[in-house]
C-alpha cells in the first residue's frame, strides 16, 4: 500500500511547500482537484514537480468532460516530463455544483460520459504519438507533425485512475467497465437509500467492486499487475469515516490510501492542521 493525501485547499505556492514537505516525510504521493475557476492544478502541480524528485503528482479529481482532450494532453505531458514521469490523472465526470455551473450549463450526464471516454481516448492517442486520428460524436482529431512536443516519461502514456461507480443490482456495470479499460481504480458505490448522493463503500462493497474490475479486465485481456485500486481516507475520521486499518483495505485490494482531509477547514487555520497532518507522515 502506497499513501497520498490530498490538499484541499492551497495557492499554488503552499502546495509547493507541502508537496516538498510530504517527500521528507515519506508520502508517495500528493492530489489537488480540477476547479472551473480557481487555482490551476496543472500549473501547480508543475511547481511541486520543481521541487521534488520522488513524490507522485496527481488530481483526484479531473472533471474531464469539461476538458479538450489536447489541452488535457499538452498539460499531463508538461508535468510528466517536469517531473521526469511521476504525474497521474484522476479522471471522472465530475461533480456538478455552482461552481461549474455558474460558468458552464450542465449537458447531462450522458453526454458528460461520452466526452469522458472521447476525450480519454483522444488524451491516449495524442501520448502514444503520431499519426494518430480519431473521429466522435464530440471530439475529433487528425495526424499531424506540427511543432510536437517530447514525449511523456511514462510510456504509453501517464496513468489515468477512473472513477467506476457500482450500482448493486444492476445487471451491466457500465461505468466499472470504462475504469477496467486504464491506469486505475476510484471505486465508488450508489447507495441509494442514503439521504445524501455519494459513496458508501465498506470493506466487502469494496472487495466486490475490485473483483468485478480485476474480473473485467480479464475479460478485456488486460493484465491485473501494475492496475492500481484507491482508497480515500480520513485518518482523523472527520470526514471519511472506514472500518479497519490500511491494512486491511490493502488485503481487500487496495493499493493507495489517499487522505481526503476534506472537512479541514478553508483558510491559514485549516492550511496549518493539513501541514500538520503532512509532518506526521503516513499512517501507521
Amino acid at each position: 500500500m502506497r499513501f497520498g493525501f490530498v490538499v484541499p485547499y492551497a495557492d499554488t505556492r503552499e502546495f509547493t511547500e507541502l508537496a516538498a514537505l510530504g517527500e521528507q516525510r515519506g508520502w508517495d504521493g500528493i492530489f489537488t482537484w480540477e476547479a472551473v475557476f480557481g487555482v490551476d492544478a496543472w500549473v501547480t502541480l508543475g511547481a511541486a514537480a520543481m521541487v521534488t524528485e520522488r513524490i507522485r503528482l496527481g488530481t483526484l479529481l479531473t472533471p474531464v468532460p469539461r476538458w479538450k482532450p489536447w489541452d488535457l494532453a499538452s498539460r499531463v505531458g508538461t508535468v510528466d516530463r517536469l517531473s521526469r514521469g511521476r504525474a497521474v490523472v484522476g479522471a471522472g465526470l465530475g461533480a456538478l455544483h455552482e461552481g461549474w455551473t455558474a460558468f458552464e450549463a450542465d449537458e447531462g450526464r450522458r453526454v458528460r460520459a461520452e466526452k469522458l471516454d472521447e476525450a480519454l481516448a483522444v488524451y491516449d492517442g495524442l501520448m502514444r504519438g503520431q499519426p494518430f486520428a480519431f473521429h466522435g460524436k464530440h471530439w475529433s482529431a487528425r495526424p499531424t507533425d506540427f511543432m510536437l512536443p517530447p514525449p511523456p516519461v511514462q510510456q504509453p502514456r501517464p496513468p489515468v485512475w477512473v472513477v467506476g461507480a457500482f450500482v448493486p443490482g444492476r445487471e451491466r456495470q457500465p461505468s466499472l467497465e470504462r475504469a477496467a479499460r486504464w491506469d486505475g481504480l476510484l471505486p465508488f458505490v450508489v447507495d441509494r437509500s442514503q439521504p445524501e448522493p455519494g459513496s458508501h463503500y465498506d470493506l466487502d462493497s469494496f472487495a466486490e467492486v475490485v473483483r468485478r474490475v480485476r474480473a473485467e479486465r480479464d475479460r478485456q485481456g488486460l493484465p491485473w499487475e501494475g492496475y492500481d485500486v484507491v482508497v480515500e481516507g480520513d485518518s482523523s475520521g472527520e470526514f471519511v469515516q472506514l472500518e479497519g486499518t490500511p491494512s486491511d483495505w490493502e488485503q481487500a485490494g487496495g493499493t493507495w490510501w489517499v487522505e481526503s482531509w476534506w472537512g479541514v477547514p478553508q483558510g491559514p487555520e485549516g492550511l496549518a492542521e493539513v501541514r500538520r497532518r503532512v509532518e506526521q507522515g503516513p499512517p501507521g
